[in-house]
Order: structure tokens, then C-alpha cells, then sequence
């Protein structure tokens, strides 16, 4: 019996994957271990090895296919002495779905869009049914058939308060009628994409479908929105003696090609304050908090289509040059989707650094199961109030904290901030 080839889950949350590259044939011998595809997950495009040995039977799912669930057949290997004439595709790998490609929409005339709002969808041809015009539209928006429902305006017209006991398409139960001083409230889901389509009808527009990534950066957003109690400090911090710091240090290493960045610095300092702040360097559990020993500091990443959050593991134990070789390594990987697993996933806290396209502050969302997340904006030059009472210049960047208030209170949060503060006005410490 030929040996089915299944779609693997190589991450802990992939349901699906695209099939991006074959990288065998039909006929080939394959070896166990030998690298045998290319699977795009929603993060990363990952090389697929073989397990077993024998001759490559069937290639059951075409390169570019997209939404292939996992431990669907996507191969056939035959063992010794089977012949490639005898492999059939099992019916599951038929049923792979391969995502739409973008559709253009252009709206139609005029007259036709009203033509199409004045009727119901569900009006059996050739006949007419008597409705008022609020009627109709409250029909199309609850999907309820008119033509099953007896008006009771003048002449037998359906009006709008025979649809408040109407059945819906769907055969949902009517909505409790609540009282008219007390508006009903439903539960927080948005429009559908007809409903959302609908309003833009009369307009052009080219419909992109959500490929694997978007689809996860939106799920976790809206839970990290939906389910996070957050809560947000805000604090300046001026950047003179580090960016003369900086420039020392960047003298120095460029014999050796090394060249630091703000974002540099800015991860040590988050990682060291972790570390002087140990209540604050957490996670949620569900129902518990998790209080981490190391501190692994994830960097958001922005890539064609998404973003990544790569995690440099032991951040504090690290010196400037080696993190600042590691953040180059995964940012590269990560615009190139080469990205393990374990490379995106884990760490206690996240950073976010707008400031390169000259944004002052924002505030970010923390990215579940995070404790905390740190907005970092541009580093701007502004009057202030020196040491000894008189106006001065200084290059000031503006620090705003997202904080998870099920894992740190505010006082807690206070002190984390304080702390990365400290450590960016005082960069050398950061080397002691």
C-alpha cells in the first residue's frame, strides 16, 4: 500500500498551510530526512522532510495551493517493487481549497441597483409582492422571505411591524421585543461582509482575500482587544547622553562592522528593567500568572502583508553588539518569512518602535500572552526645563507602556517604565 504523505502542523497553532514548492517529482526516490516541499504556515514558509523512504507515487496537491488542512494527503509514496500506475488520490486530498485570487468589483447601473434593492432575494418569479419601501429594505437586512408573510396595511401591503414576528431565513427565533426606552443590546460581532458589501455596492472596489497571516493578526487582535483589561503610562525620556553614547561606541565597532542602533539600546534597557522589576516580567495563564526568571523580549517587525514578533531569548545576559546582530539575523528572516516557530513564539514582553517614520507616540496592543508592550516614538528635539531652573534643547522620545492589568497593577507598571527610563538616560550603566 502506498504510504500517504499528510499535511503537517509545524506550529502549535497551525490548522492549515499553502503548499508553496514541490521540490520532487513524480518518480523521484526519496531518502528519509531529504527535504521534500516548501510549506507556507501563517508566519513563515518551512522546509517539510521526508520520514520514510521509497518512490515519490503521487503528487496530490498542485504547488500555490492554498488552505490545505492539516493530515490532509498531499503526497503518495510507494514502497519497493509498487508501481505508480496502481496510486490513486484519495477523495480527502480532492478537497483541498485553494484561496480566491482578488476580485474586482465595478457597481452596476444605476437602475439596476434599484431595481435589485426594491425586490426582495427571496420573491419567488412573476410575483409581485406588495411591501412598503422600509419594508423591503428591513426584509433584505434580516433576510426575511415577504413573500411568506400576510401584511396587514391597507390593501394586504406588508408594513414594518409584520416583520417584527417574521422568521428569518435561517429560521432563527424572533428577537425579544424590549421596551422602547430600553434599547436591546446584542452581542459585539460586526456586519457581515454581505451587509458590509452592501453599503459599497454603488462604488469600485477590489475584494483582497485574508491569506493565513492577516487572518491570525486579526483573530489575536481581537481577543487581545476584547479580552485584556489595558490600562497605559506614558513617559518622556531625553536621548542626548545616549546618542553621544551611541556615537562613541559605534566609532569603536566600526572596525569590526558593528553598527548600533536607538532599537539597540532600547531592548537592553527593557531587558535589564525586567530584571530589576521581577513582578513585572509576566504572562496570563488563563488562570494563573506565570512570573518569568529570564528576560525575553519579543521585537515587532513589520513585513509585506503583516508583522512578526521575533523573541531574542535572555536579552539581558546579551551585550549591545550581540543583540543588535541577532535583531538584524531575525528581522532579515522575518521579511523573508524564514522564521521558525520558536523564534516568533514565547517571551513575557513585546516592543513596538514607530519612531523611524516620525511618529511622536501611540499606544500598541499587547500581543496575548503578554504582560506589557512599550510604544517607542521618535526622538525629537524640544525645550526643556534643565537641572538648574533654565531653558534648554534636548532630543526627547516619547515612551507610552500598553499594560495587561490582570498580570501588573498600576504601581507595578510605574516601576517598569521608571526603569527603562533610567536605563536609556543612563546607557552606560547598562554595560556594568
Amino acid at each position: 500500500m502506498p504510504i500517504e504523505i499528510l499535511m503537517p502542523a509545524l506550529s502549535p497553532t497551525m490548522e492549515e498551510g499553502t503548499l508553496a514548492k514541490w521540490l520532487v517529482a513524480t518518480g523521484d526516490p526519496v531518502t528519509s530526512g531529504q527535504i521534500i516541499a516548501e510549506i507556507e504556515t501563517d508566519k513563515a514558509t518551512m522546509e517539510f522532510e521526508a520520514v520514510d523512504e521509497g518512490t515519490m507515487g503521487a503528487l496530490l496537491i498542485a504547488e500555490g495551493t492554498a488552505g490545505v488542512k492539516v493530515n490532509t494527503p498531499i503526497a503518495l509514496l510507494l514502497e519497493e517493487g509498487e508501481q505508480p500506475g496502481a496510486v490513486t488520490a484519495p477523495a480527502t486530498a480532492k478537497k483541498a481549497a485553494v484561496a480566491p485570487e482578488p476580485v474586482a468589483h465595478t457597481p452596476p447601473p444605476a437602475a439596476a441597483s434599484l431595481s435589485a434593492a426594491a425586490m426582495p432575494a427571496t420573491a419567488p418569479a412573476g410575483t409581485r409582492v406588495f411591501a412598503t419601501p422600509l419594508a423591503r429594505r428591513l426584509a433584505v437586512e434580516k433576510g426575511i422571505d415577504l413573500s411568506t408573510i400576510a401584511g396587514s396595511g391597507p390593501h394586504g401591503r406588508i408594513i414594518r411591524a409584520d416583520l417584527d414576528t417574521a422568521p428569518t431565513k435561517s429560521a432563527a427565533p424572533a428577537p425579544q421585543v424590549m421596551p422602547a426606552t430600553v434599547p436591546a443590546v446584542s452581542a459585539p460581532v460586526g456586519a457581515s461582509a454581505d451587509a458590509v458589501m452592501r453599503l459599497y455596492a454603488d462604488r469600485s472596489y477590489t475584494e483582497v482575500p485574508l491569506d493565513g497571516m492577516r487572518k491570525t493578526i486579526a483573530a489575536r487582535l481581537t481577543e487581545a482587544k476584547q479580552t485584556i483589561p489595558h490600562f497605559y503610562l506614558r513617559r518622556d525620556v531625553k536621548l542626548d547622553a545616549l546618542m553621544s553614547f551611541r556615537a562613541q561606541l559605534n566609532a569603536q565597532l566600526s572596525t569590526r562592522g558593528v553598527k548600533l542602533s536607538v532599537n539597540d539600546f532600547i531592548i537592553k534597557a527593557c531587558a535589564l528593567a525586567l530584571q530589576s522589576v521581577p513582578d513585572a516580567n509576566a504572562v496570563w495563564a488563563v488562570d494563573r500568572v506565570l512570573r518569568l526568571k529570564p528576560s525575553d523580549v519579543a521585537v515587532a517587525v513589520a513585513i509585506e502583508g503583516g508583522l512578526f514578533t521575533p523573541v531574542l531569548r535572555d536579552a539581558d545576559q546579551k551585550s549591545l553588539s550581540s543583540l543588535s546582530a541577532e535583531m538584524k539575523d531575525l528581522a532579515t528572516r522575518a521579511r523573508a518569512r524564514k522564521l521558525a516557530p520558536q523564534e516568533y513564539q514565547g517571551g513575557s514582553f513585546a516592543i513596538s518602535n514607530l519612531g523611524m517614520f516620525g511618529i511622536d507616540s501611540f499606544d500598541a496592543v499587547i500581543n496575548p500572552p503578554h504582560g506589557a508592550i512599550l510604544a517607542v516614538g521618535a526622538g525629537v528635539q524640544k525645550a526643556v526645563v534643565t537641572g538648574d531652573g533654565t531653558l534648554g534643547v534636548a532630543t526627547v522620545m516619547t515612551l507610552s507602556l500598553s499594560v495587561d492589568h490582570r498580570v501588573i497593577d498600576g504601581a507595578l507598571g510605574a516601576e517598569l517604565l521608571k526603569a527603562i527610563v533610567e536605563n536609556l538616560e543612563n546607557p552606560m550603566a547598562m554595560l556594568a
